[in-house]
C-alpha cells in the first residue's frame, strides 16, 4: 500500500506545481525586457507624434515652476512618455537609491501594462525612459518671480542711467517690465537694434525664468544677475567687472546679444519656415531666438540648415499646418536629443520661457508679442 499511496501523492503534487507555473508562465512571459537606452525612443519617434506636444510638456513644467497639482507636494517625481503626456507620479523614498530603484520599478510597470512601448533604467549617470522630473525646484517659485517682474516688491523696482539711457527716477522707479520696455523702444529709436518688437514677450519669460527679478543672482555656471549673462557675453559688451549687475546695462547687453542673433538666425529661418503664416512664424521665431541664447546661436542655425539635423525642421516646415509654432520648435530640439550637445535642458528652456512668458502676458496690459 505505501508504494502506491506514495505514487498518488507525488502525483498529486506534480500535478499542483505544474499548474502553479502554468499559470505563472504567461505572467513571466510578459516581463518586459528593458531597451538600450532612452535614445532609441528617441530614433524610433516618427516626426509626427511631436503634435501636441507643446502642451502636454508646458502644462507639466507649469506645475513644477508653480507647485501645482502634481507638483503640490514637492517631493513627487513626475513621469512622462515620448510625447511628454503624463503618466504617474512617486513620491521621494528618502534616499537616491531607493527612490531610483522604485522610478525604475514603475518604468517597467508602465511597460507591462502597455502605456510605454518600452522601458529603460536610469542611474545616477544614466537617464532612463520613461522620462521623470522631480517637482522639486524651491527657488523657482512662478507666481513670486513674476511679481518681480511686475515691479511688486520695491527691491526689484528700479531707475537710474546708463550709456545715454534714463530709465525712471529716484521718486519714480520702475518695473523690470518697464524698464525692458523702454531700454527696448530706445535702443531701436537709436537705430542700434532691429529686433522685431513681438520678441519682448519671451525676453519677459527668460528674465523671470533665469533670475526671477533678483539682481544679486548667480547660478553654478558663472552667469550673473538679472539676466544671467555669462562673463563672455558681459566682456562682449565692454563692460567692466564693477557694471555687472547694473541692471540697465544688464538689459542693454541682452538686447545686444539678442540683436546679434537675430541677424545671424533671420536669413537661415526664412529660408527654412519663411511660408508660415505669419502669427506662426512669429511665434516659432520668438521661440528659436530666445533658444539661441540659451544653446548658442551656432546649434540653434545647424536645426535649420546642417543635413544631419535639419530633417525635423524640413518635415515640421511642409507639414506646418498639422503643428502649432510650439509643437514645431520643442519637435526640432526633441528629435535631435544627443546630438551636438543638445540635451534636455534646451527642451526644457523652451518650455519654461514659454510658461513664464504666458504668465507675464497675463499680469501686464502691455507686453509686445502675447498673441502667439
Amino acid at each position: 500500500m505505501y508504494p502506491s499511496v506514495f505514487s498518488r501523492t507525488h502525483i498529486c503534487l506534480i500535478k499542483i506545481i505544474l499548474a502553479v507555473l502554468a499559470a505563472a508562465l504567461p505572467a513571466l512571459a510578459s516581463e518586459p525586457e528593458p531597451i538600450e537606452s532612452w535614445r532609441q525612443v528617441v530614433e524610433q519617434t516618427p516626426y509626427w507624434e511631436s503634435q501636441g506636444v507643446y502642451t502636454n510638456l508646458t502644462t507639466i513644467r507649469g506645475w513644477v515652476l508653480s507647485g501645482q497639482s502634481f507638483c503640490e507636494v514637492p517631493d513627487r517625481h513626475i513621469l512622462y512618455d515620448h510625447r511628454m503626456r503624463f503618466l504617474g507620479y512617486l513620491s521621494d523614498l528618502g534616499t537616491r537609491d531607493a527612490t531610483q530603484r522604485e522610478i525604475n520599478a514603475q518604468r517597467k510597470r508602465l511597460a507591462r501594462e502597455g502605456k510605454v512601448a518600452g522601458w529603460a533604467p536610469g542611474r545616477e549617470d544614466r537617464l532612463g525612459y520613461p522620462f521623470v522630473l522631480s517637482c522639486h525646484h524651491p527657488e523657482a517659485y512662478l507666481p513670486k518671480m513674476v511679481g518681480r517682474y511686475a515691479g511688486d516688491e520695491p527691491s526689484a523696482q528700479l531707475w537710474g542711467t546708463w550709456d545715454g539711457l534714463r530709465i525712471g527716477t529716484e521718486d519714480r522707479q520702475v518695473s523690470l517690465h518697464t524698464a525692458i520696455r523702454e531700454v527696448y523702444e530706445q535702443r531701436r529709436a537709436e537705430g542700434r537694434i532691429d529686433l522685431p518688437e513681438h520678441v519682448l514677450a519671451v525676453l519677459a519669460g527668460k528674465a523671470i525664468i533665469e533670475s526671477g527679478g533678483v539682481r544679486e543672482a548667480r547660478s553654478a555656471a558663472g552667469a550673473v544677475g538679472i539676466l544671467q549673462l555669462s562673463p563672455q557675453v558681459l566682456a562682449d559688451c565692454r563692460l567692466e567687472e564693477r557694471f555687472w549687475l547694473h541692471r540697465l546695462a544688464q538689459i542693454d547687453c541682452a538686447l545686444k546679444l539678442l540683436e546679434q542673433n537675430h541677424r545671424n538666425l533671420q536669413p537661415a529661418f526664412e529660408e527654412t519656415f519663411g511660408a508660415l503664416p505669419t502669427p506662426q512664424a512669429e511665434r516659432l521665431y520668438q521661440m528659436l531666438l530666445i533658444q539661441a541664447y540659451h544653446t548658442g546661436i551656432g546649434r540653434v542655425r545647424s536645426l535649420l540648415i546642417d543635413e544631419s539635423l535639419n530633417a525635423p525642421a524640413l518635415y515640421f516646415a511642409k507639414h506646418a499646418s498639422r503643428f502649432t509654432a510650439g509643437d514645431i520648435a520643442l519637435g526640432m530640439i526633441f528629435h535631435n536629443l544627443g546630438r551636438e550637445e543638445i540635451g534636455f535642458a534646451a527642451l526644457y528652456y523652451v518650455a519654461d520661457v514659454s510658461v513664464a512668458a504666458a504668465a507675464a502676458c497675463r499680469r501686464v496690459t502691455d507686453l509686445p508679442g502675447c498673441n502667439g
